[in-house]
C-alpha cells in the first residue's frame, strides 16, 4: 500500500503545481487574516481554543532483528492511527506564520504489526519459523518548528506501551504460542507536511496533502530478555495525508455562512 503511494507521488506533485496556479487569483483578493471570520487553514488567524485532529499513520520500521541475506535491515510495514488536539500558541512565535498557528499538538496513537519471521534462533529453544504480533499504544507530543501557510515542520516525540506475542507457524504443533512480553518504546523524529491549497471551486482539496517522517526508536524495556529480538532502529513514512482539522474548519465555515445568509434573507 505504501509503495503505491510512493509511485503516485509524481502525479501528486503535478496536481500540486496545477492547483497552486489555480489558487493564486483567490489569494490576491483575500482580505487580511484578522478581518476574516472563517477558519480557513491557509488564511485564518491563530486559533484561540483546542482543535481536534486525527490521521492514519503507516510507517516502515527497520528492526534490528529483521535482515536479508546480505545482513541488511529490511523495512516492516506498521499500520496505525493517531488522534489528539492542536494547542494554540500562548506567545508570539515568528516561525509560526500563516495557517492554523498551533504551537504544538499532543494525543495518543495505536499501531499493530503482524510479521512472519523465518530466522531460527531469535527466540530461546525455538528453531521453527514464527509469526510476530505487536500491538503498541503511544502518547505523543509534537512541537511545531516552522509553519508557513500550507507547509509545516515539526518534532514528534512518542512514548509507548507495547505487547508482543510469538506463534509457531507449524499447524501440527499443539502449542502455537512460543512467547509473549511487554516492551516500552521511545521515539524521536522529524516530520514535514504540505497541505494542498484552497481552491474556491474545489475546497475539499486542502483536506489532503503530503507527509514525510523520519525518526529513531529506542527500547527502554525489552519484552523477551533472553532472546535476540531487537525493535530498536529507524523508521520512515512517505505518503499522502488527510488533515481532519481542515475538514472540521470548513464545516464550521459553511455553517456560519449559511446562518449569515439566512439572517440576511429575513
Amino acid at each position: 500500500m505504501q509503495l503505491r503511494w510512493i509511485l503516485g507521488l509524481p502525479y501528486l506533485i503535478w496536481l500540486y503545481i496545477g492547483t497552486t496556479a489555480l489558487a493564486q487569483p483567490e489569494a490576491s483578493i483575500t482580505a487580511p487574516a484578522h478581518t476574516i471570520n472563517h477558519p480557513d487553514t491557509t488564511h485564518s488567524s491563530r486559533p484561540t481554543s483546542l482543535t481536534f485532529t486525527a490521521s492514519t499513520d503507516q510507517r516502515f520500521f527497520f528492526f534490528g532483528d529483521t535482515r536479508n541475506d546480505n545482513d541488511r535491515r529490511v523495512p516492516v510495514s506498521v499500520y496505525g492511527i493517531r488522534a489528539g488536539f492542536l494547542f494554540p500558541a500562548k506567545h508570539e512565535r515568528p516561525n509560526l506564520r500563516g495557517g492554523r498557528s498551533a504551537s504544538f499538538k499532543a494525543g495518543a496513537g495505536f499501531y499493530f504489526i503482524n510479521q512472519h519471521l523465518d530466522e531460527p534462533g531469535l527466540l530461546p529453544n525455538t528453531s521453527e519459523s514464527v509469526t510476530r504480533h505487536l500491538r503498541i499504544a503511544t502518547v505523543y507530543y509534537e512541537r511545531y518548528l516552522l509553519r508557513r501557510k500550507a507547509f509545516e515542520v515539526s518534532l514528534p516525540i512518542e512514548f509507548g506501551y507495547g505487547h508482543s506475542r510469538y506463534e509457531r507457524d507449524d499447524d501440527q504443533s499443539n502449542k502455537h504460542e512460543v512467547a509473549r512480553g511487554v516492551f516500552l518504546p521511545l521515539g524521536v523524529g522529524l516530520s514535514a507536511a504540505y497541505q494542498f491549497p484552497t481552491v474556491r471551486w474545489l475546497r475539499p482539496l486542502h483536506w489532503f496533502g503530503l507527509n514525510m517522517l523520519i525518526g529513531h526508536r529506542f527500547i527502554l524495556k525489552k519484552d523477551i530478555p533472553d532472546s535476540q529480538i531487537n525493535y530498536s532502529g529507524f523508521y520512515i513514512s512517505v505518503g499522502p495525508s488527510f488533515f481532519l482539522e481542515n475538514l472540521t474548519a470548513d464545516i464550521n465555515y459553511w455553517r456560519q455562512k449559511r446562518k449569515k445568509k439566512s439572517s440576511l434573507s429575513r
